[in-house]
């Protein structure tokens, strides 16, 4: 997997990265880009020795009009210097080609060896509506072999049960589903395997990647690549993203709910919401963890105000409130956009001091009443942690290093746009008995041990105990470049430009220099170039 530290160059110009690696003048007229367009703006990846790929390229790259996918790869292969790919139809599969509401096509593709996808990777090619390439990001992977050595020996069912044994979990002792009011089954228990190439520090082998969701014995959204010839596990990582947040419902407010009557009892569950699945906000109060998703909250009067109702009647009303702003903001139905289930339980856990999207569903602990208080009872938390769910459907940013900073980063800026009344993360449910404490600042980062320029980036191990390469520490220094961009073009703007870089132009491994030309390309799109502008000045304030 790629690893993109601190010191990558960052937004330049064509010219200015030449210079920055150590090009002479005269040697522009040689770069493969200078060809296709001298005022590109070129985000290198230098992330690998010996090698240069464009993780990024802005400016209008070529020179006839593109008309479908046909003319992309065209593109593409009269550019082999660019990009580096000798047989482009055999190395990237066409995913998706969606035109968003300003008329610009983008097509994805997935880089794949002898037809199996490449983990954590997507190329995107963006066309505007004169026909012109505007944009190219993501990971290639030019210089991948065109073979993989290995022989595939190990089944599906094979590679599932060496992932359980590695985690030693046993997956028959896990409940695996409840059945809703509405005759739905819930899942709670995901195990899915598909074949991929693993590909770390320019290695690429042929193996499964197994992803097993659960709460028991400890919640686990697990990753695990097994290699498919001999059963080895490459990698293990168990992606659970927590947050913390504010609160509000917990603290005594009243709320008015949606919910679901049926034989002289009313449960939360919200059916009034136009997706496909429900809301559904379930209990695991005096259950150990394997009982998820718990049962069923119901009250005969329709009046939740039971001392344990608390927590659930502030996870239902705020999941409530993140679907339509989604759905108001951006058209988006669901974290999938296809309406999924938006599933909560609540009194997670004994003394459980965080909550977490598992990947299937969101948990929420009670805190140990001196470190946090309930933490459903916070906006920015349940509006952080389904900003994960939003961001595995879209720019699927890898859980560790920078990608996972920003993965960290996007969920807690939207998580202000949806409580934006301060800069402030998780004041009124962080030390509960200590007024004017939280956990971070968006506006001022150093506050609570996070960096808020790359000068101070924070090289951690990538472990859980180096808190997968500090991805909530670092995760401040984009914050901070948040903040700025939001006090340059406000709330509204910034809202904006931010859902469509997380959705349209950011990949799996994207680093904060390809955040930061992902943000100037989605501001100039829709507010045209001295947006675009604003958001570089506000990344080159962090030092990026």
């Amino acid at each position: 997997m790629n690893k993109r530290f601190a010191g990558i160059v960052g937004t330049i110009t064509l010219s200015a990265a030449i210079f920055a690696a150590g090009m002479p003048q005269e040697a522009l007229a040689e770069s493969p880009s200078w060809k296709i367009n001298p005022h590109a703006a070129v985000q290198w990846d230098k992330s690998k020795k010996g090698e240069k790929d464009p993780s990024f390229i802005r400016g209008s790259l070529s020179k006839a009009k593109v008309k479908g996918q046909a003319d992309v790869k065209r593109f593409m292969k009269e550019n082999p210097d660019v990009f580096g790919l000798k047989n482009v139809e055999a190395r990237l599969k066409l995913v998706g080609k969606e035109t968003d509401e300003m008329g610009i096509t983008h097509y994805t593709f997935q880089p794949v060896i002898q037809g199996v996808p490449i983990s954590d990777s997507k190329y995107k090619i963006h066309v505007g509506q004169d026909g012109q390439i505007l944009a190219a990001n993501g990971e290639l992977h030019a210089n991948a072999p065109d073979k993989i050595k290995q022989t595939r020996k190990l089944s599906n069912k094979q590679a599932i049960q060496i992932a359980w044994n590695h985690i030693q979990v046993n997956p028959k002792e896990l409940k695996k589903k409840i059945q809703t009011k509405d005759g739905q089954s819930l899942e709670v228990l995901t195990e899915n395997s598909d074949l991929a190439v693993y590909h770390e520090n320019g290695k690429y082998a042929l193996a499964y990647q197994v992803q097993l969701q659960f709460a028991s014995p400890e919640p686990g959204n697990w990753r695990i690549w097994v290699n498919a010839e001999n059963g080895a596990v490459l990698k293990a990582v168990n992606q659970i993203e927590e947050a913390v947040g504010t609160g509000t419902g917990v603290l005594g407010d009243t709320k008015s709910l949606n919910t679901y009557f049926e034989n002289n009892n009313h449960y939360l569950i919200d059916t009034t919401k136009p997706m496909n699945g429900n809301i559904y906000t379930l209990d695991n109060y005096n259950y150990e963890f394997d009982m998820l998703p718990g049962s069923y909250i119901t009250d005969s009067d329709n009046v939740f105000n039971e001392e344990r109702h608390t927590a659930a009647v502030d996870a239902h009303y705020y999941a409530g409130q993140v679907y339509d702003y989604y759905n108001d903001q951006f058209g988006r139905n669901s974290y999938d956009d296809q309406g999924a289930n938006l599933i909560s339980t609540v009194h997670f856990g004994n003394d459980y001091n965080n909550a977490a999207w598992l990947g299937n569903q969101m948990i929420y602990g009670d805190g140990d009443g001196e470190t946090f208080a309930p933490l459903s009872g916070a906006l920015d938390v349940v509006a952080h942690e389904l900003t994960h769910a939003v961001t595995d459907y879209s720019a699927d940013l890898v859980y560790e290093n920078q990608p996972g900073a920003l993965n960290e980063s996007f969920s807690d800026v939207f998580g202000y746009f949806l409580d934006p009344e301060d800069w402030l993360m998780g004041e009124d449910v962080y030390t509960p008995n200590v007024s004017g404490d939280a956990l971070r600042s968006m506006s001022h980062p150093n506050l609570y041990n996070q960096p808020d320029h790359m000068n101070e980036y924070m090289n951690l191990p990538n472990t859980k105990e180096g808190d997968h390469g500090g991805v909530h520490y670092n995760s401040g220094i984009p914050n901070k470049a948040a903040y700025h961009t939001i006090h340059a073009l406000g709330k509204e703007k910034s809202e904006q430009i931010y859902y469509r870089a997380l959705t349209v132009y950011l990949t799996p491994n994207s680093d904060f220099a390809d955040a930061k030309q992902a943000l100037i390309q989605a501001a100039a799109d829709l507010y045209g170039s001295a947006a675009g502008s604003a958001v570089e000045a506000a990344w080159n304030q962090v030092g990026v």
